[in-house]
């Protein structure tokens, strides 16, 4: 067997992944080695055969590579909900979005709205401006990245507010989270893990998901922004 066990997780799930690898190794565990990226870029490098042996994906995603016979669909399990988040630069004035009103004048107000062009979070809030009437408006003025964390450019002084999954908000410093987005106005993304096909270490990969789903694991999932 070997003394690593590798993963390709979603981003929402890098802060409570690097938070549990020494609690997995504590309790005899392999070293977790892990890669980070939105869905759908994990789903195009598993499509173009990148190894590992256990993934953390949106469960929509999840299935689809179970349902393609990548991941053992017996091992898939879910690990957490995440609700989209809006944070500003630390110090600054926390709007108020309470309510869909509030939440409307709030990103008509900001010089700049910062949210990812891949991430669940993306897709949702793309979604929902176009909803509330304001897509031309806020996109005239948006900063939207292809991936990563959209935080960063409220400490690089590219937007006020920054939108995504409020466990990878929190993974930047030098932000503040002002809260989730009106959860009438969202569906919370749930994440879920599943054991590759191809993994040569399968019994390593089931213990892995069996700590991952665990109630051990819940403070480090909160911890992050995550509810398990």
């Amino acid at each position: 067997m070997s003394d690593t066990v590798r993963v390709l997780s979603t981003l929402a799930l890098k802060g409570a992944v690097h938070s549990l690898a020494g609690q997995y190794r504590a309790v005899g565990g392999a070293r977790i080695d892990a890669d980070f990226a939105p869905t759908l870029a994990l789903l195009e490098r598993l499509r173009a055969g990148e190894a590992a042996d256990v993934v953390i994906l949106t469960r929509e995603g999840l299935d689809e590579v179970a349902r393609e016979g990548r991941v053992a669909a017996e091992s898939c399990v879910d690990l957490a909900r995440s609700f989209v988040g809006i944070a500003v630069k630390a110090g600054a004035a926390h709007p108020d979005i309470s309510t869909e009103a509030a939440l409307h004048a709030a990103l008509r107000g900001a010089r700049s709205v910062a949210y990812s062009r891949l991430g669940a979070s993306g897709i949702l809030f793309a979604k929902l401006i176009e909803r509330l009437g304001i897509a031309s408006d806020i996109n005239a003025r948006a900063v939207i990245i292809p991936q990563g964390f959209t935080a960063e450019r409220l400490v690089s002084g590219e937007a006020d507010l920054a939108v995504q999954q409020i466990s990878e908000l929190k993974q930047v410093g030098g932000i503040e989270v002002v809260g989730p987005i009106p959860h009438e106005l969202q569906t919370p993304a749930v994440f879920s893990a599943g054991r590759m096909a191809a993994t040569n270490q399968p019994d390593e990969a089931d213990r892995l998901l069996r700590f991952l789903a665990s109630p051990a694991v819940a403070p480090a999932l909160r911890e992050s922004g995550l509810e398990p």
